[in-house]
């Protein structure tokens, strides 16, 4: 028995020792890359920065028309220009179009402030002023942005001439929420802001970069998620999701033109309900449902194009 305990022992310790080893090379090798990749962070390939409540914040700006979309990133998208350039691309010749880089995502700093709804889209509106961007706007926001928008077009009425929803958030999707389930989210963070900085997310980053990229834009976006995939930032959001919700419903929900492109629901039980509920308080809105996951930009570009355009004939 002793003997048995004893090999049991050796090959734990020996499966520990090979694990250490594994990581603290992973980590020496990530850092490696790092500082290769300092020029990329530092020189992004799209986009401009300006300056907002003393910080540098990234945003995009292409194209010119009548009408100026404005595409907003869902929770913890690491690069958000990045991530939606080549759907935007098909809108540039007919609109102006605009991808925001909330401080924590993409190229933009981090900020030590305030994560709530209140401020974040004081800092967007912001953004948009220094780069010369002038409203109004057609908001598009993607997931948690949905929020954003809402509370925006509650608050600044004048500035929000339509929303266009890419299967965006609306209130009534985090009715559930209560503090246990952030905590869980946080831990979730957590984990994996561990796992960035040992290096393990350079190994699998290639895989979560869209098809049809060029070698700079790769490089670019592995950059940015070794280097600022759940940052402290972005985690602080967390924070204010129940105070957003309870402040965005207090107020009555917007009634300006509406486009709701829905994916499949599979995100999360209720999302295509809660999606419809908050239609129920618009009177001009559009719903068109999507067989396909959260990212209905990606997964399904030319429907989602194809919705757009014609409601934004809509609009003229």
């Amino acid at each position: 028995m002793k003997k048995a305990l004893k090999i049991t022992g050796r090959i734990l310790l020996g499966i520990v020792s090979v694990i250490i080893v594994a990581l603290l090379g992973s980590f020496v090798y990530n850092k490696i890359c790092m500082a290769s990749e300092k020029d990329l962070l530092e020189n992004q390939i799209y986009g401009q920065k300006v300056e907002v409540y003393g910080n540098e914040m990234s945003i995009y700006v292409a194209g010119k028309g009548e009408h100026t979309l404005v595409f907003m990133a869902g929770a913890g998208d690491v690069a958000p220009i990045l991530g939606y350039k080549k759907f935007i691309d098909r809108f540039e010749n007919e609109y102006k179009v605009v991808v925001i880089e909330k401080f924590g995502y993409g190229y933009s700093d981090a900020f030590d402030g305030s994560r709530d709804v209140e401020t974040r889209v004081k800092q967007d509106r912001e953004a948009l002023k220094k780069a010369g961007v002038e409203g109004p706007y057609i908001l598009c926001p993607h997931s948690y942005s949905g929020l954003e928008t809402v509370y925006w077009a509650q608050n600044f009425p004048d500035e929000v001439e339509a929303i266009v929803g890419l299967d965006m958030a609306v209130p009534g999707a985090y009715d559930h929420y209560d503090e246990k389930q952030i905590e869980s989210e946080v831990t979730t963070y957590f984990w994996y802001s561990a796992a960035r900085e040992a290096g393990i997310l350079r190994f699998f980053v290639k895989g979560a970069i869209p098809d049809g990229y060029s070698d700079d834009e790769i490089r670019s976006y592995t950059a940015l998620v070794c280097s600022r995939f759940c940052n402290k930032t972005f985690e602080h959001e967390s924070d204010y999701v129940i105070q957003d919700r309870t402040l965005i419903e207090s107020q009555k929900m917007p009634d300006v033109p509406t486009l709701l492109i829905l994916s499949d629901g599979t995100l999360e039980e209720g999302w295509i309900d809660y999606a419809n509920g908050y239609a129920s308080c618009v009177t001009d809105v559009d719903i068109v449902q999507l067989d396909c996951g959260h990212s209905v930009y990606l997964y399904e570009p030319d429907a989602c194009e194809d919705a757009m355009r014609e409601f934004l004939r809509g609009l003229d």
